[in-house]
């Protein structure tokens, strides 16, 4: 399949320009302080004893500094989401990266993981080498009270390496899945984790010569002794006017993390604040194939179209598919949960910002779903339910996908009402709506008369992706059209490789991406 480059540069060129000066600044940043240690005049005796690991433990430190401070960025959500719902982010594009934060929180956190097994390993070295090439010239450049003993790392990098080790591990795919708790506890140890590390660096094991112009490294000194391990002749015939003195370098982590630190607090501060009221339920509804709808008032509560599921923008609502034990909670309350005498205490923290913000910035998307992928559409259909003539879009493909044929009882009404409302405006052709399907066992029809919509529209089987994007670009020909994807991998990994290829008399498919994990 070719490859379009005007859609892979809407599609990748942004994500990758980011990757590219994410990389350059770490190359930089490490390259930077390497030369520094290598050939700073100021660390000349602390290279001579400790060599190639003080450069590479001191680089890979200033990596650690700035990935530490990027990590807490794009977990600001409410920072993120008032950027998009405000004119600061008038560009599309940027707008469409702001959904890429969490996959850049994810790079931080592995290059977080990587730096620090380089940085712990060339710390190791340099315990060796403060045992081995004790120095008998400068003694307060040792750590060693004597040749010969290796001190233990310090209880704070200990410490330090073992939290992180709990927050990646507990940030594995099978982990989130199986027990979020975990992942969720775990990570919440970021706080510990920072508070260390700031005192991590006051210990002041690595130090630095402060009279360079007294004693220029390398001078002759009375009764000057060689040093062993330097396997070169000192001196270049001037004399040292006193001895080298050295002292620690100062803290610099604090520098760079209380910045971000504060404000991913602040904000933490702030969406704590914001969910500490409980909401009302007002209704509890059981769906087809494990599926249990809660609606629900809060005060105060405003959602922007695309956000979050409303109805008559007086309630909330969402759709929970009972999977794992988490959702026991609210079995339990579709059995035994009377609403207006509701003993159970539900916080609901949002809205966020989300790709389905862009649905209505196109004049053409393609919304496709997977299973219970379907609900960040829900609040698109109900945005165009609401009054369709005031968006950008002029036409919506729908496409829908479920193993079982209950499945699209969960939203058939909504559909329907959509449906009925844009034949009475006499804009039937704005929602192209296609139903899929895909387990035949024991199939039936959408029989109910009011129904009659979805049953006209419903196929069995899977979509054909390509004929699709075909189609779509035949009929809007030189126009961008947005792709928006919620649903099973596989589904997804098709739809951005179609969006990408060269096939499609000049359509151009921006490919956005929901994700619930």
């Amino acid at each position: 399949m070719a490859l379009s480059v005007r859609s892979w540069v809407a599609n990748e060129g942004g994500k990758h320009l980011v990757l590219v000066l994410w990389l350059g600044a770490n190359t930089l940043l490490f390259m930077r302080t390497f030369l520094l240690y290598y050939c700073g005049q100021q660390y000349h005796y602390l290279h001579q004893m400790l060599g190639l690991g003080l450069c590479i433990s001191r680089a890979s430190a200033s990596v650690l500094n700035l990935n530490c401070s990027l990590v807490l960025l794009p977990m600001c959500r409410s920072l993120l989401t008032y950027l998009r719902g405000t004119h600061t982010v008038t560009s599309r594009k940027a707008r469409r990266l702001l959904d890429k934060s969490k996959t850049f929180h994810v790079a931080c956190g592995v290059a977080i993981c990587v730096f620090s097994v380089v940085h712990v390993s060339a710390h190791l070295v340099n315990m060796v080498n403060f045992s081995v090439r004790y120095s008998e010239d400068f003694p307060s450049l040792n750590v060693a009270r004597y040749r010969g003993e290796v001190r233990f790392p310090g209880i704070t990098g200990i410490l330090l390496v073992l939290i992180l080790f709990l927050m990646f591990t507990a940030s594995s795919y099978c982990i989130r899945v199986s027990n979020y708790e975990i992942f969720w506890y775990t990570h919440n140890l970021f706080i510990v984790f920072y508070i260390i590390l700031i005192v991590h660096v006051v210990g002041g094991a690595l130090k630095y010569q402060t009279n360079l112009e007294a004693h220029p490294p390398g001078c002759l000194r009375a009764n000057q002794t060689k040093l062993e391990e330097s396997g070169q002749a000192e001196g270049d015939g001037w004399s040292c006017r006193e001895e080298a003195r050295f002292q620690p370098n100062s803290p610099e982590t604090w520098l760079w993390v209380s910045g971000p630190l504060c404000l991913y607090c602040a904000e933490r501060l702030y969406r704590y604040i914001r969910s500490n009221s409980p909401v009302t339920i007002v209704a509890v509804v059981r769906h087809p194939c494990d599926v249990i709808e809660l609606r629900m008032l809060k005060k105060d509560f405003k959602a922007y179209p695309g956000q979050c599921p409303t109805e008559k923008k007086e309630t909330l609502g969402i759709h929970l598919r009972v999977v794992g034990d988490w959702t026991v909670c609210n079995l339990s309350l579709s059995h035994y949960c009377n609403p207006p005498h509701c003993v159970c205490r539900l916080y609901v923290d949002g809205p966020f910002g989300s790709s389905s913000q862009e649905v209505f910035n196109y004049e053409v998307s393609l919304c496709v779903a997977g299973g219970i992928g379907v609900t960040p559409f829900a609040c698109v259909l109900h945005a165009l339910l609401d009054g369709w003539r005031h968006f950008r879009l002029r036409r919506l493909y729908f496409v829908w996908v479920c193993r079982e044929l209950q499945s699209f009882y969960w939203f058939a009404e909504l559909l329907c009402a959509l449906h009925h409302k844009l034949w009475q405006e006499n804009r039937p052709d704005y929602l192209n709506l296609q139903l899929f399907v895909s387990q035949t066992d024991g199939l039936q029809n959408i029989s109910e008369e009011r129904y009659r919509p979805l049953s006209s529209r419903l196929m069995i089987g899977r979509p054909r992706w390509k004929l699709l994007f075909e189609e779509i670009g035949r009929t809007n020909k030189h126009k961008r059209v947005g792709v928006f994807c919620c649903g099973p991998k596989g589904i997804s990994r098709t739809l951005h490789r179609l969006c990408n290829s060269d096939r499609y008399s000049g359509t151009t498919f921006e490919f956005n991406k929901e994700s619930f994990s």
